[in-house]
This record gives structure tokens, C-alpha cells and sequence, in this order.
């Protein structure tokens, strides 16, 4: 059996470089670019349990949720598939703009991809502020989704190359952290905004979506671009010296040397994704599909962008709902410093199973606190203080296992595993998977809490058990190693090193003859 098994990476190469303050300050601004992506799924929770907004554009959500009564079915309220369109037409578009990124990272760099995902997210953020119509939000929404797939698709490669390679988990996290603080702070600004007399908060909550964007335009205008894409550009000189002022040593000629290599042989490759379905992508590829996949089918953004939904839902009022969720967002964030400071030590397959553990146990406590309360007919009675509190107990400690574990790691070993040549193409894979499947739970969830009422929960701690099983079984240790010699632990493991030894056997073949 292939399971379990911890590749060694010794005997590879170690390239000389220290975490000096430019590779670090580089790093932070790139991050800010997952501001976007955590602003936008905080503050569509939040807007879509505003009243006022709901009044303004979905009167017959509101007509439906004013007229419910204590002994009414609680699961199916919010039951309306106009409503979750608005949260969820953004990730079809991010997944098109997703795509299209792969071509304008490899061509132009990644910094151009950034700047473009703020421009973008700025658009929408505006037009979702002055909405008059349905259609005004729908359109801001799809403007947002364009902005998010571009900086899905450039920020994790970009910070992934800029890292010594000894410091690339911890780094690349700062993507994560980053999207827990727009989390937070569209949850902090939700709560004080639905305060507002006259019902128009929520203008300020989607037209607060500009403040992020505005951040990544500006940070991507003073980033440098990366060794790698200067490479790849055909600008050597400019190369080696951005890679002497980030490493901090005199002498990089051998990452240089290796960088070089790995662009001529990138080079060859005149079609990125057709190449990418070759074997001995095999391994990579399913990595870059899965991971993706599983992140969402762990549920967490269910509980991010559905909180103040799900709170009131199960009892919580308007404003307990969002201050729940200001809680929830908190635990998140604080829980991602964790695997910052653990990532580069204990490795990326020990947080993957402690987290999946950690989620399954949280998922299980909670589908049985809701099903004594709620049971079938959705009507939970009096719900004690104490209860509810447990219950948001529960959630917090389901959230601070998803952010050290499946919320960062997510976005980290999807980016560090493919080589140069395909390594844009693999990456828009990733972010298309990602928002496939976010489109697909975000546009389904509501009618799933109603059909499925507790045993949702239930539904995503299955998928936690297979996922963290896939794990175990097929994840090679990633951590300590190049970025551009990460060829060398799938060649090693036990399962994927037949792809790899079978497409080199079948290249000498076709030499000899």
C-alpha cells in the first residue's frame, strides 16, 4: 500500500537565502491581494440578512423571512434561488477570468495579473454600491468574480517564487491570513453598517469592497516582478539581480543556473495545457483538482459567506447573527498564525490530517446539537443561552481547524508542486476547481439546509473523512523543498513514481528508436 508514507528530501539541492526584510515586505504586499477574495465572502453573508437590502431586492425573501413564526420549518427561510444567484454569480466568473489569467501570468507577468484583479474588483465594488436594480447587483458581481479569479490565479504563484525555499509554506500563508482579514473585517463593518438608520448600510458594505481593491492596485504598482517571470520574458540581467536583492547573499548562480534551465526547457512547451494532461503531470494534476475540490467540500464557506444566515437561522437574532459571525471570523484569522509558525516544521501533511480530524469530530458534536433542537420540522422551541453559545463554540473550533489546516494549505501546495513550463496553466486549474465547486455549494446550500436540514453537516463530514484519507495516502511531504526540484518527491513516493519512471522509459524508447 502507497499510504503514509513521509518522502525524505535529502540529497537535493539546497539554495542560499535568508528571509531578509525586501523578500518579506514583497510577500506581505503580494498577500493583500486575498483581501479581495476575503472581503467579498465576508460581506455577502452579512448583506444578504440585512433587511433593508433584502426589502430592496429580494421582496419575497423578505415578505418570507417577516412572516415566519417560531413553530414555522427554520431551515427552509432563506430557501430562494434569486438570493443565492447574488452570492453566487461570482465564482462563475472568476472561474472564466481564471482561465483567461494563465495566458496574461505567463505572457506579462504576475504583477500586470494583479493589477488587473484590482482594477477589476474596483469596478465592481462600485457598481454593486450604486445598485438600483437586481441586474446593476448581478453585473458588480460578475466584475468582482473577474477580479478574484485573477488574483487567485497570480498571488500564490507570485509569493511561491519570491520565497526561499525554506520559508515558502509560512510565506505563501500570508495569502490565507490575509483573506481571514477581509473575512473579519466585512464582518465587523456588516454589524456596524446594519446599525444605520434609513437602511442603506449595506451600500457601505459592497461599495467598501473598492478599499481592498484600491490596496492591491497601489501594492501591485511598487511590487517588482519574480526571477522566474523575468526569465521566462527573456530578461536575465534584470533576473539575477531581483534574485541577489531577495536571497540577500552574493552568489545565486546556482538557482540562477536552475531557473534558466527550467525556462528553456519551459520554452519547448508551446502548448501549456495539453502538456499538462501528460503522465507525468499525473501525480500534480490530480493534486491541483482535488485539493480545490475537497477545500469547499469541507463546508467552511458555507459557514463564511452563509453565517449570519446560518446563526439566524438557528436562533440567533438580526444582530447576534452578525456579531456571531464577527466571532467566527476572529477565530478564523487568529487560527491561520498557527499554521504560519507551523507549517515550515511540522510539514504540510500533519496540519492536513490534524485539521481534517479536528473538522470531522466539531461536524459530528454539531449535527447532533442542532438535530435534538431542531429535529425534522426545523422548529427548535426556546433556545436556551447556553445552548446557542455551545453551538457557536463548536463552529469557532470547526473554523480554527479549516484555517490551520485546508484554508491555507489549499492554496500553498497547489502552487509549489508543478514545474515552470506548466505551472500557470496548473495554477488556473486550481482556482477554476476551486470556484466550480464554491459556485456549486453557494447556489445549492440554501435548498440543502432545507432538504437535508441537520444531515448537511453530516453530508460534509463524509467528505472530510475521504479527503483526509486521500491524504494519507497519496500526499508526499512538500516541505524544505525548491520550488524547481519538487520533481524529485514524486519520483520518490511509492505510488507516483510508476508515472514518472514510465514516461522517462518511454522517452528512451522513442530515442532509440
Amino acid at each position: 500500500m502507497a499510504g503514509g508514507a513521509i518522502i525524505s528530501t535529502k540529497g537535493g539541492k539546497e539554495y542560499p537565502g535568508e528571509l531578509n526584510g525586501r523578500v518579506l515586505w514583497t510577500c506581505i504586499v503580494a498577500a493583500f491581494g486575498g483581501l479581495i477574495f476575503g472581503y467579498d465572502l465576508g460581506i455577502s453573508g452579512g448583506v444578504t440578512s440585512m433587511n433593508s437590502f433584502l426589502k430592496e431586492f429580494f421582496p419575497s425573501v423578505y415578505r418570507k423571512e417577516s412572516s415566519v413564526t417560531p413553530s414555522d420549518d427554520q431551515y427552509c427561510t432563506f430557501d430562494d434561488q434569486t438570493l443565492t444567484l447574488f452570492t453566487s454569480s461570482l465564482y462563475v466568473a472568476a472561474l472564466v477570468s481564471g482561465v483567461c489569467a494563465s495566458t496574461i501570468t505567463r505572457v506579462f507577468g504576475r504583477k500586470i495579473t494583479m493589477l488587473l484583479a484590482g482594477i477589476l474588483f474596483c469596478c465592481g465594488a462600485l457598481i454593486n454600491g450604486f445598485a438600483q436594480a437586481v441586474w446593476m447587483l448581478y453585473v458588480g458581481r460578475i466584475f468582482l468574480g473577474f477580479g478574484i479569479g485573477c488574483a487567485n490565479q497570480s498571488v500564490p504563484i507570485y509569493v511561491s517564487e519570491m520565497a526561499p525555499y525554506k520559508y515558502r509554506g509560512a510565506l505563501n500563508m500570508l495569502f490565507q491570513l490575509t483573506i481571514t482579514i477581509g473575512i473579519l473585517v466585512a464582518n465587523i463593518l456588516n454589524y456596524f453598517f446594519a446599525q444605520i438608520e434609513g437602511g442603506w448600510g449595506w451600500r457601505l458594505s459592497l461599495g467598501g469592497a473598492a478599499v481592498p481593491a484600491i490596496i492591491i492596485i497601489v501594492g501591485s504598482l511598487t511590487l517588482p516582478d519574480t526571477p522566474n517571470s523575468l526569465i521566462e520574458r527573456n530578461k536575465h540581467e534584470e533576473a539575477k539581480e531581483q534574485l541577489l536583492k531577495i536571497r540577500g547573499v552574493p552568489n545565486v548562480d546556482e538557482e540562477f543556473n536552475d531557473l534558466v534551465a527550467a525556462s528553456e526547457a519551459s520554452r519547448l512547451v508551446k502548448h501549456p495545457w495539453r502538456t499538462l494532461l501528460k503522465r507525468k503531470y499525473r501525480a500534480q494534476l490530480i493534486f491541483a483538482i482535488a485539493i480545490p475540490a475537497f477545500q469547499q467540500l469541507t463546508g467552511m464557506n458555507v459557514i463564511t459567506f452563509y453565517a449570519p444566515v446560518l446563526f439566524k437561522t438557528i436562533g440567533f437574532g438580526t444582530n447576534a447573527s452578525l456579531i456571531s459571525s464577527v466571532i467566527t471570523g476572529v477565530v478564523n484569522m487568529l487560527a491561520t498564525f498557527v499554521s504560519i509558525f507551523t507549517v515550515d516544521r511540522v510539514g504540510r501533511r500533519t496540519l492536513f490530517l490534524e485539521g481534517g480530524a479536528q473538522m470531522f469530530i466539531c461536524q459530528v458534536i454539531i449535527t447532533i446539537a442542532i438535530a435534538a433542537k431542531f429535529g425534522v420540522s426545523g422548529n427548535p422551541g426556546s433556545l436556551p443561552v447556553w445552548y446557542a453559545y455551545g453551538l457557536v463554540f463548536f463552529i469557532c473550533l470547526y473554523v480554527a481547524g479549516f484555517a490551520w489546516s485546508w484554508g491555507p494549505l489549499g492554496w500553498l501546495v497547489p502552487s509549489e508542486i508543478f514545474p515552470l513550463e506548466v505551472r500557470s496553466a496548473a495554477q488556473s486549474v486550481n482556482v477554476s476547481v476551486n470556484m466550480i465547486f464554491t459556485f456549486a455549494i453557494a447556489q445549492i446550500f440554501t435548498s440543502m439546509l432545507c432538504h437535508m436540514k441537520f444531515g448537511l453537516f453530516i453530508f460534509f463530514a463524509v467528505f472530510v473523512v475521504i479527503m483526509s484519507i486521500f491524504i494519507y495516502v497519496f500526499l508526499p511531504e512538500t516541505k524544505g523543498v525548491p520550488i524547481e526540484e519538487m520533481t524529485v518527491v514524486w519520483k520518490n513516493h511509492p505510488y507516483w513514481r510508476k508515472f514518472a519512471e514510465k514516461e522517462e522509459n518511454h522517452g528512451r524508447e522513442l530515442y532509440n528508436v
